[in-house]
């Protein structure tokens, strides 16, 4: 009987401590979904906030925050300042990562295929058809590239994975730049379209000769096949943690307006060339204060101790300065 009543004690604390959880809900970017939902269950037990956070896209994100249907939106791609102040809303960085090129092909390992920016551009333009073309057998004159057709692949969905992959064509290519551009849906000039990373991944996988872009943390978790890419300084780089720091390091915090920093084709001869900052949008006029302020509790949370879980995941931490700027900002935007 003394056991029984000490189970159920037992019990009752728990289920105390779980109805003692503050629930947030967010949605939108699938770049940092994975370490969302890490910081997510780590929150839930050390700050008692529970995370409910749908990854549908940047696009979706951005539509959600300004229907007021989640307590936060995310997007890697920043939104535009005037439909930040026409929706009354504050754009902060929360993380960094990298976009990486995934490749299908027979007998070829992960970081052994070369490619550049030009080449991918030709390649999604439709100019590049097969994988044997004399541009990509000379970049790799180490092993004998197949005569199978290339099968781009891109995302379906208002994507801000897509934004930055397209970020970086238009970077490369003045021609992309006109004829395409970059935004979180673009009119893509040849492939073949799939929904989220796990879309894109999958068609890949199940294409021989396929090539898509995916975040750099779905990759690596996933064990996908990716390419090296030749940086602005014309070395070759693989997407490793140091060349994403490399990249991260030169942005220009200081003067970029809403947090919106371009890290993209960023110059050293280490740096990965696809590095962007992911946002949370905040409601500057929040319908309930008290959720609010635990959104505000969940991010603090994650810029004080969750940098060990972002790297775990091959993401990049914000620097410190970034956070406190952040941080001041959210305090002067939203009461």
């Amino acid at each position: 009987m003394r056991l029984a009543a000490t189970a159920l004690a037992l019990g009752l604390g728990v289920f105390a401590f779980a109805a003692q959880a503050q629930q947030i809900t967010g949605a939108g970017a699938t770049f940092p979904a994975p370490v969302y939902t890490k910081w997510g269950e780590a929150a839930k037990a050390a700050a008692g906030l529970e995370l409910n956070y749908q990854a549908i896209g940047s696009g979706g994100g951005q539509n959600q925050i300004l229907n007021r249907t989640v307590d936060f939106g995310a997007s890697d791609a920043p939104m535009d300042p005037a439909k930040l102040e026409s929706g009354k809303l504050l754009q902060l960085p929360t993380v960094m990562g990298a976009v990486v090129p995934i490749v299908n092909l027979p007998g070829i390992a992960s970081n052994q295929l070369k490619l550049t920016g030009p080449l991918l551009t030709e390649i999604y333009a439709g100019k590049i058809v097969k994988w044997n073309d004399p541009k990509l057998v000379e970049l790799n004159p180490g092993f004998a590239l197949p005569n199978l057709a290339i099968a781009p692949v891109y995302r379906a969905d208002g994507s801000g994975t897509t934004f930055v992959f397209a970020s970086y064509l238009s970077a490369v290519s003045p021609e992309w730049k006109e004829k395409v551009g970059a935004a979180t849906s673009v009119k893509w000039p040849a492939g073949t379209g799939s929904k989220g990373n796990d879309g894109v991944s999958a068609t890949v996988a199940n294409l021989k000769g396929a090539i898509g872009y995916v975040e750099n943390a779905f990759a690596s978790q996933n064990k996908l096949t990716t390419a090296q890419l030749r940086n602005r300084d014309g070395k070759f780089v693989s997407p490793t943690e140091a060349a994403f720091v490399a990249a991260a390091s030169n942005g220009d915090w200081a003067n970029a307006k809403n947090f919106a920093v371009n890290l993209i084709d960023q110059a050293g001869a280490a740096s990965w060339p696809i590095v962007s900052a992911t946002f949370i949008l905040l409601p500057k006029d929040p319908k309930d204060p008290a959720r609010s302020a635990n959104v505000r509790k969940f991010f603090e949370w994650a810029y004080k101790s969750g940098d060990a879980i972002a790297k775990g995941l091959d993401y990049i931490a914000l620097p410190a300065a970034v956070k406190e700027a952040a941080l001041k900002t959210w305090s002067a935007e939203i009461k």
